[in-house]
Formats: structure tokens, sequence, C-alpha cells
């Protein structure tokens, strides 16, 4: 494992500096490379961040005990990142972005909405966490008595920024380097952190948190399928990609799902306690998720705090823009890799600016477009993982650019089951607290479930039916067909 640490922070022969040439095309046998166990340092580095104390306060926030807020963590973030594993297999055997790869499923030009739905998610997340890691700057400034004003945020912006669009930009070797550094440095000083302030757990008051009622404990637990593992499902495969043919499957599925779930189920356990113990700080997580944490901690450590904050959040970032990228040319356009990260890394700066001098309620915005999407992004991994359940073979490579191969051009099953399984999972959810998203919830009352205010209002069910269904649907009506392209000759 030393070796690969060296390798990885650049001792190795290849050149992290050189632009990735690289898009959307299949890897070519002279450049698979690397072993399974790589994959730890990109899915740990991703979600090593610190914002993964806040989601402590959030789960919190259903209404459930501390108990219940265990048991929700674990299933929630190790079944959703073991989703992340499972379609990190179809990298090693295909050789291309996870969205290249599902026009197995969808057709080569039927793909394009699915790669918009991932798309969609990867800017909008990598927009929250810009907007998360600038807000958290702000404030610790603020606490230093450096002043955390306009000037402070411009200047974060502008680092941050470029820290995210350069590792973009720059492609695969860059950003698994920079991930090995992001790997080390935030974990020692989380460590520091998590020592630092655990004096301000009272287990006392975690104890007495009350438990609740089942649909708030379904609530949670969407929400933290959401807030991680599907909300990496669209891109896992994108690093697996390089890894060879021969490379162990059960190693991609531990490595992914290992190096994903380690990080954010200790972050949670503790966020949970802090959380359980205040409920002011559960509060002010609301408005400045990251920087909040600062109150609890002594004025020496908050630079090393804002480092390991911002790091984190980069770390996570990165990953998104290099996808999205992938995920734009997938969906039709037609432009280098390089060139399709700079355009969403303009766009995710277009964002930020908005929501950080412009709009208010950031987490209600955000947890609404999580959820929104979220529907969307699981009716494909549904379609995806159907697809990939009944294909025994490689994929054919060079096919999934060719409307008239074996993948076909339009696969109207699996785009018809995404649209009724999203507008399905749309009728299941709620989101009064985001104005431009009140219409959402309309299968609740005839389904019998209490309407937009009953007790199934806010347990976000549609999330889940849109994955299950969508993955029964597909395993049901593509066997045949993905047994005659897999009796077709390579």
């Amino acid at each position: 494992m030393n070796d690969e640490i060296t390798d990885l922070l650049g001792t190795g022969t290849s050149s992290p500096l050189r632009i990735e040439e690289n898009g959307i095309n299949v890897i070519t046998e002279a450049e698979r490379k690397g072993r399974p166990r790589e994959l730890f340092w990109p899915w740990f580095g991703a979600n090593i961040s610190v914002l993964g104390l806040s989601y402590g306060s959030y789960v919190l926030g259903f209404g459930i005990s501390f108990l219940q807020a265990i048991v929700v963590g674990l299933i929630g973030i190790i079944f959703s990142f073991l989703l992340c594993g499972v379609i990190a297999t179809a990298g090693k055997r295909g050789s291309a972005p996870t969205m290249v790869l599902s026009r197995a499923a969808y057709g080569v030009r039927g793909n394009r909405l699915p790669s918009a739905f991932s798309w969609l998610l990867c800017v909008g997340w990598e927009t929250a966490l810009t907007v998360i890691a600038v807000l958290a700057t702000s404030t610790v400034f603020t606490k230093l008595g450096w002043g955390g004003g306009t000037g402070v945020k411009v200047i974060a912006m502008i680092v941050i920024a470029a820290l995210i669009i350069g590792g973009g930009v720059v492609g695969f070797d860059l950003i698994m380097r920079m991930q090995a550094i992001i790997t080390v440095v935030t974990g020692v000083l989380t460590i520091f952190f998590i020592a630092l302030t655990f004096h301000h757990v009272s287990w006392h008051a975690v104890a007495a948190v009350k438990s609740g009622s089942f649909q708030a404990l379904v609530g949670a637990l969407v929400f933290v399928m959401t807030g991680f593992g599907l909300g990496w499902v669209n891109v896992a495969a994108d690093y697996s990609r390089y890894l060879p043919r021969s490379a162990s499957t059960k190693g991609v599925v531990w490595w992914t799902t290992f190096g994903s779930s380690v990080a954010p189920l200790i972050l949670l356990f503790f966020g949970l306690l802090l959380a359980g113990s205040s409920t002011d700080l559960s509060k002010a997580i609301g408005n400045d998720p990251v920087g909040a944490l600062t109150t609890l901690l002594p004025t020496w450590f908050l630079v090393p705090f804002a480092i390991v904050a911002i790091l984190g959040i980069v770390g996570g970032a990165v990953l998104d823009i290099y996808s999205s990228g992938l995920s734009l040319l997938s969906a039709g356009v037609k432009i280098p890799r390089f060139v399709a990260a700079g355009v969403d890394g303009v766009i995710m700066l277009i964002g930020t600016i908005y929501i950080v001098f412009v709009s208010n309620n950031f987490l209600y915005q955000f947890e609404g477009f999580l959820i929104t999407v979220g529907v969307l992004i699981a009716a494909w991994c549904g379609v995806f993982l159907g697809d990939l359940t009944v294909r025994s073979a490689n994929y054919a490579e060079g096919e999934f650019f060719d409307v008239t191969g074996r993948y076909g051009d339009i696969r109207w099953g699996a785009v018809l089951t995404t649209i009724v399984s999203s507008v399905l999972g749309w009728g299941l959810v709620t989101n009064s607290l985001a104005s431009w998203l009140t219409w959402q919830g309309y299968f609740l009352k005839p389904f019998g479930l209490g309407g937009k205010t009953g007790a199934w209002a806010y347990a976000n069910l549609g999330v889940l039916v849109a994955l299950v269904v969508s993955y029964v649907v597909t395993i049901v009506i593509s066997r045949s067909a993905v047994a005659r392209q897999e009796s077709l000759a390579h």
C-alpha cells in the first residue's frame, strides 16, 4: 500500500499535469492499469469531507432517536455505496465512462436523456460543495477576527474553484494524485477535530432524543442514501474504467464500497453525537453546514479546520466536475473533455455567485434539489443495474458509438421505464420548503398515504419506488434483448 501512495503522489512514470486526452472513448488495452485497491483513494478522498458531520443534524431533524439514526446511517450509507461498487464493475468490463456504458441499456441516442440527468446532478453537487466551502472559509475568517465579508468570499471562491476546475480539466492522473494527498491530510486533521470536540458530546442529551415514527425512519433513510451513495452511482465506473479486464470483480466492489463508506460512517456517527448534544448547533448547521462547526473549536485549530474542510470538499467536487464533463459529452455535446469540464466550471461559478451573494435558505433548496434529481438518478440506476444483472458477457465496446450496432439507436423500453418510474417517484415525495417544488407529492393522496400533509409526506418514498420499479421492470423486459445482443459475435 505504501508503494501505491508513493506512486499516486507523483513519483510514478505518468505525468499528473498532462491534460488527459481520453474523453468518452473506450480506454485502450495499452492504457489500462492499476489494481482494484487503488480505487480506495479517489473514493475515500471524495467522501472524507467534514460535511458528513453536518448530516448528523439533518438526520436527527427527521425526528428520530440516536439509535434509529445509527441504523439509518449504517443501512443507507453501506447499501447506497454498494450500488456504486456494483456499477463500478461495469467500468472494467466496458472500459468506458458510466454514462457511455449506459448506452447498452438505453441505446446510443436514447441514452442522452439519462446523461442529461447525470450532468445536472454532478453540476448541482459541485456547485453546492463550492458554496459550502466558501461559506465555511468566511466563517473561519470571521471567527479569527480577520473579517469574512464579500472580499474574503470572492477570494475563497476563486481559489476553491481553481482547484476544482484545474483537477477536472487536467483529468484522471492528476485527480488520482490529488485524492491521495487529500486522503492523508484530511484523514489526519479529521482525527484531530474529533479529539478536540469530543468533550462537547453530552451522552445524557443524546440518549434523551425521542424515537420517531416508521415514516420518519424511512424519510431519514432515503435522505442518507440520496446524500451519499445515490449521489455517486451515475459516475461510479468513471474511475474503474482504467483497470485491466483481468482485475478482480469482487475487488472492484469491495474497494469502491469500503473506500467510499468508511469515512461517512465515522463522520455521521460523530455528527449525530454533536447534533444530539446541542440544538443550537443543529440550527446553525442549517445555514452554514460546515462553518457552524467552528463554534466547537479552539482558535488555534481554526486554520487547520479550514484546510481540512476545503480539501475535503474539493475532493468531492473534483470528481463531480470531471464526471459532469463526461456526462455532457455522453449527452451528445461534441467538444473535448477538458473543454466540457471548463464549461461546467463556469456554470458552477455562476451558481455559486448566485447562492452565496443573492439567494437565501440554501439548505432547503439543496434538499429539494437532491430529492428531485435523486428520483431521476434512482430511476436510471434501477435500469442500469437491471441491465447489468441480466448481462453475462463483456460489452461490445466499439458499438457504444454506432446507432446501427447491437445496442441500437433508442431502446424505448428503458426510456419509458425511466420516465414512468420518475413520474411515479415524484408523486411520492414532497419539498414544501422549496417553493419551486410544491407540485410534487401528487400520488400521496390517491395511494392512501395521507396526502401532502400526512404521515408519509416526508418519507420520500418516491426515491426507493423509482429505484425498485425500474430495476424489476428492466429485468423483466430486457432479458431476451440482452440475450440476443450477447449471441452476436464481437
